[in-house]
Parts: C-alpha cells; sequence; structure tokens
C-alpha cells in the first residue's frame, strides 16, 4: 500500500511543470486577456479596412416589391401617383459613386487604424510581459526566502537546545530560555509567512500564464546564472518601440482625417443602373391587353403582349451649398487631432528616451548593489556564529545571539531581494531593447 502511495506522488510530482522565464512571457502572450483584446480590436480594424475598400466598388442589390392600390375604374387606381392597382418591382440596382475613386482617404484611414490597432497589440503584450517578469522573481525571491527562514529556524532551535543546556549546568538564568523560545516560536511564524508568500506569488503569476487558474508549478530559479549588459541603443529601441510606432500611425491616421472631412466640400457624383420588371404584371411579357404607355392612359389606348422587362439608368449630382458651417468645423475638428497625435508622438519619443535611461541606471544600480550585499549577508553568519561562542563562554547575552539572528535572516533576505531587483531590471531593459 506504501509503495503505491509513494508511486502516486511520484506521478503527481512528475506532472507539475516546471516554468522558465522564457516559458512564462510565451504562455502570457498566448493566454493573456490583454493581448487576446488587443487581438480582436486589430481584426475589427482590419475588417474597417475591408469595408471602406469595398464602399469605392460598385454595389449591386436585387430590389423586390409589391404595392397593391384600390381600385376605382381607372389603370392608376385611387392614388393616382401609382402605376396601377397591382405594381411588381422586381430589379437588380447597381450603383456606383464616381468620385469614390479619387477619394483614397477613407482607404488610409482605415489602413492607419489597423497599423494602430496591430501596435497596441505589442504594447499590451509589454505591459503584460512587465507584469510577468514582475511575478516570476516574486516567486523566486519567496522560494529563496523561505529556504532562509528554514535556515533560522534551525539556528533558533540550536540556540535554544544551547540555552536549555547551559540553564541545566547552571551557567545562564531561566530567563535565557524564554527568550530562546520566543524567538524560535517567531522563527516557526516567520516559516508559515514565507511559505503564504509563495503560494501567494504563485496565483499572481498562474492566473497570468494558464487558460484555467492553476498555481501548481515549479519556476526555474536563475538568480544565480551569469549575465550580460544590454547594449542601450535609443535608436535602435525608437525603430521597435511599439508606442512609437502606434502613435507614428496615429498621426497618419488623423492626417486622412482631415482628408476625409475636407470630402464634404465636394460634390458627389452618382451613377444608378437598374435592370428588371416594374409593371402591373409579374411578367417579363404582359399577356392580353394593357395600357399603351402607363398611367392616367385612357382603356381605348392599349396594346396587347406589352415588354416588361427592361432597364433604365439615372445619374445624380449633388453639390455641397450651405449647411451652417457644419463641413468647416469638421474639418478644423480633425486638424486639431492632427495636431494632439503629433504631441502624442513627440511625448512617446520623450517617454521612451526617459524609460531607457531610468531602466540602465536601475540596473546599475542593482548591479552595484550586490557585491556590497553578499558580503554583508558573510558579515552577518560570521558575527552570529561569534556571538553564540561568546554566550556558550558566558561573555554575551541572549538577546545579542537573538539580534545577531535577526541581523543574519534579514541581511540574507536582502540578498535576495537585491538578486531580484537585478534580474527584473535586466529583463525590463532587454525588454525594452526588443531582446527579450
Amino acid at each position: 500500500m506504501r509503495t503505491g502511495l509513494f508511486m502516486l506522488a511520484g506521478v503527481m510530482f512528475a506532472q507539475t511543470p516546471t516554468i522558465s522565464l522564457q516559458d512564462a512571457l510565451a504562455r502570457a502572450k498566448q493566454y493573456g486577456g490583454q493581448i487576446q483584446s488587443a487581438n480582436f480590436a486589430a481584426l475589427q480594424a482590419r475588417e474597417d479596412r475591408a469595408q471602406a475598400r469595398a464602399n469605392t466598388l460598385p454595389s449591386v442589390n436585387a430590389f423586390n416589391q409589391f404595392i397593391y392600390t384600390e381600385g376605382n375604374r381607372t389603370p392608376s387606381g385611387v392614388f393616382v401617383a401609382n402605376d396601377g392597382v397591382h405594381v411588381y418591382n422586381e430589379q437588380a440596382v447597381v450603383h456606383q459613386d464616381l468620385l469614390s475613386l479619387m477619394r483614397h482617404g477613407e482607404i488610409r484611414r482605415a489602413m492607419a487604424a489597423e497599423a494602430i490597432a496591430k501596435a497596441k497589440i505589442e504594447v499590451a503584450a509589454r505591459g503584460l510581459s512587465s507584469t510577468v517578469i514582475q511575478d516570476y522573481y516574486a516567486i523566486v525571491a519567496a522560494q529563496r526566502k523561505f529556504g532562509n527562514s528554514q535556515t533560522s529556524l534551525k539556528e533558533a532551535e540550536r540556540f535554544f537546545d544551547v540555552t536549555q543546556k547551559q540553564e541545566k549546568g547552571g551557567e545562564v538564568a531561566h530567563a535565557d530560555v524564554i527568550k530562546a523560545q520566543i524567538d524560535l516560536q517567531q522563527r516557526q511564524r516567520d516559516l508559515k509567512e514565507a511559505e503564504l508568500a509563495i503560494e501567494k506569488a504563485r496565483i499572481a503569476l498562474g492566473i497570468l500564464i494558464f487558460p484555467n487558474f492553476s498555481s501548481e508549478f515549479n519556476v526555474v530559479d536563475d538568480l544565480a546564472e551569469p549575465t550580460e549588459l544590454p547594449l542601450v541603443d535609443a535608436g535602435a529601441a525608437a525603430a521597435i518601440s511599439p508606442d512609437i510606432k502606434a502613435a507614428t500611425a496615429g498621426v497618419q491616421e488623423a492626417g486622412w482625417e482631415v482628408s476625409v472631412a475636407r470630402y464634404q466640400f465636394l460634390p458627389s457624383f452618382g451613377v444608378d443602373f437598374f435592370y428588371g420588371i416594374d409593371a402591373n404584371q409579374f411578367a417579363a411579357t404582359g399577356s392580353g391587353l394593357s395600357d399603351a404607355t402607363g398611367r392616367s392612359t385612357l382603356p381605348n389606348y392599349q396594346v396587347t403582349n406589352r415588354q416588361n422587362l427592361g432597364y433604365s439608368a439615372q445619374v445624380t449630382l449633388n453639390v455641397p451649398v450651405w449647411n451652417w458651417g457644419a463641413t468647416r468645423s469638421k474639418v478644423k475638428q480633425a486638424e486639431l487631432k492632427r495636431d494632439q497625435a503629433q504631441l502624442d508622438l513627440s511625448l512617446a519619443q520623450r517617454t521612451l528616451k526617459s524609460n531607457l535611461a531610468v531602466a540602465n541606471a536601475e540596473l546599475l544600480a542593482a548591479r552595484g548593489q550586490l557585491d556590497s550585499l553578499r558580503s554583508s549577508v558573510d558579515l552577518a553568519a560570521e558575527s552570529l556564529r561569534l556571538t553564540v561562542l561568546r554566550y556558550q563562554a558566558g561573555e554575551a547575552t541572549a538577546l545579542e545571539v537573538v539580534d545577531a539572528q535577526n541581523t543574519v535572516t534579514l541581511a540574507r533576505n536582502a540578498n535576495d531581494d537585491g538578486l531580484a531587483r537585478y534580474r527584473v531590471a535586466l529583463a525590463n531593459l532587454k525588454m525594452l531593447m526588443g531582446s527579450l
């Protein structure tokens, strides 16, 4: 039975995935809700472009209509505006706005909007990647702090054992045992808190990298792996920056928006072609006697087998004359949007340079502290060892030992936080440079 349980536990452990930072970033791009929303926006923008292109091409519609008018013993019936008591319309209608062939603003505006939507996918991906990097190294740091808590607990247990032995030998008071026991209980609580911190960090990352929520996974601790600093090149970063791509496309879209607004000053010129039936009988050729020329024809002007199937065409020229300045206002509004888009582009360029400078400064600062943090850990550990020896020799107090234990725990945690900070800064700078 025990063997079976061990085998089941082994299978469950084997199924727990181990996620590297690259795996986490790839999973986030696949399952992240922000990116999926941006993808939907890009797909909608593509359909807008297709619709704008279709609007420049001829349209074909099938027109189907039946009109019944109350009869009054005349060909047209009660309503003289109608063509007869029964009217059947079955026509194919072809419409083309001839001037639209020369107006490409709508299409290019839609193309620019599509480019913005695509760039925003990358913007969303970068924002999500930054969150993933933070959450990933939060797990790594939490795991290291859990290990530090385990080490601190063992040190506290050894000191508690030392105080008990010292008390039995009559070398220290019972107060030292109580102090060591309080410190031991605190270390036990710290261990539980460290375990909770790991679980919370896994939950935060699991939401982003799995299609269905899961916190059952492990991460790769790469804090000790050697690294190379990326080359900071503002020009190269600007060339691949999705924020600048989106802002540039925004300027283009706003420019075409001005052109589209100005189109309303121009006349529209349309052609319509009709082919089908517009008759009092639903037939290509009428049967029996029918009016020779249509409505209001006297009964003695009739023909047999009248042809109903045929075509007609019309040309429409609509010239704008006066609309109380609405068109001029739309043009002005579009020009203001263009100016705003140019300002946004300038701001995006300055923001990128600022982000690069901040990320590089953060990376250099974090890297510069690593040696100092490691040295502090070594010094704190040596201080704890010497303080315990002095306590056993009766030259130090229990309070000094507990203080040394706290110092070494803080130093270890600070060192792990410094390593995680350096890795986060490195990943963020690489992301800005497009190498991550």
